[in-house]
């Protein structure tokens, strides 16, 4: 089986089990199928939140975004499916609501939410204090984990597994890699709306300079395995690695993905990631963006509307 792609001024030659480019600037020439099948385990998998959810939650008819409606409490949200290991489930501040003391909070769960009677007013303490749950409140600072451990970083900042030794690839230079599994940086960080001083802003948000509550800040959680049938439970901020906020989850039930739409934080919108091989979609809209000194000077160049947006706001 032959298959061609045309990206721009970039050539896909697959045959057999190799992907191959023939432009002499691509950093890669030859990379195992074999490879791309494995990262390519959660690309059937929409993410969507599960029908049970706390009495102050409305769902979009997607259910890809949830909205607290009243109150500050009782916006407790759980993943439709169970998380697969390496998986992240990220989801997008969309609103905020100001007079409240507290933000969103995140995490795991293995309680299957049709078999709740009730949902919990909140995750925290109610969630996991029913056992099997562990949760993680994001706030304005602070949020990193720190290890105490004879190979703890000096500052407290933990290696979030980008080391010397990775491949600086077309397809591996924008991934976050966390341990044994590595995870597409695109969609990890937040972007501005766009405006006057978007372009300010969306450097902020890559080099987490921003308060983790901040509007349009994105936030993940994954486990990663740790031996037979345990993981570690890690928070994803804006593209980096806040390190493992809970050791030894028992893996040997499914996990769904917790998010308590709580307090300042009013509504949330899941954000899909892609996996693997990207689309040549996400490779064109990579190639354009690599050649602009910011996504709103696409206005200035001679694209299709739809492309200009899709490169705007994806």
């Amino acid at each position: 089986m032959r298959i061609f792609g045309l990206l721009c001024d970039r050539v896909f030659f697959f045959s057999g089990h190799t992907a191959t480019t023939f432009n002499s600037d691509c950093p890669f020439a030859v990379l195992p199928l074999i490879s791309i099948v494995k990262m390519t385990a959660f690309l059937d998998q929409f993410m969507e939140f599960h029908s049970v959810h706390g009495t102050n939650v409305k769902l979009d008819p997607s259910r890809t975004q949830a909205t607290r409606v009243e109150s500050f409490a009782n916006g407790v949200c759980f993943s439709k499916d169970p998380l697969s290991p390496g998986e992240i489930f990220l989801v997008e501040i969309e609103e905020k609501e100001l007079g409240w003391c507290g933000h969103l909070r995140i995490g795991l769960t293995a309680h299957d939410p049709r078999t709740l009677e009730t949902v919990p007013e909140y995750s925290l303490p109610d969630l996991v204090d029913m056992g099997d749950s562990w949760v993680f409140a994001i706030t304005r600072n602070h949020n990193k984990v720190v290890e105490d451990q004879a190979g703890e970083v000096e500052g407290g900042e933990q290696p979030v597994g980008e080391t010397g030794n990775k491949p600086k690839t077309f397809f591996t230079d924008t991934h976050l890699y966390i341990e044994n599994i590595c995870i597409p940086r695109d969609k990890l960080v937040g972007r501005s709306r766009p405006g006057r001083y978007s372009h300010i802003l969306d450097d902020l948000y890559k080099t987490n300079a921003l308060p983790p509550t901040a509007r349009r800040s994105r936030i993940g959680v994954v486990y990663v395995p740790k031996g037979q049938g345990y993981g570690d439970m890690h928070i994803i901020i804006n593209g980096e690695d806040m390190g493992a906020c809970a050791k030894r989850i028992p893996t040997n039930r499914p996990l769904y993905a917790v998010v308590d739409v709580f307090a300042a934080t009013k509504c949330v919108r899941i954000v899909q990631v892609e996996y693997g091989f990207a689309s040549l979609q996400t490779l064109c809209r990579k190639i354009i963006q690599k050649h602009i000194i910011h996504r709103m000077a696409l206005d200035w160049l001679e694209l299709p509307d739809l492309l200009k947006h899709y490169c705007k706001y994806e």
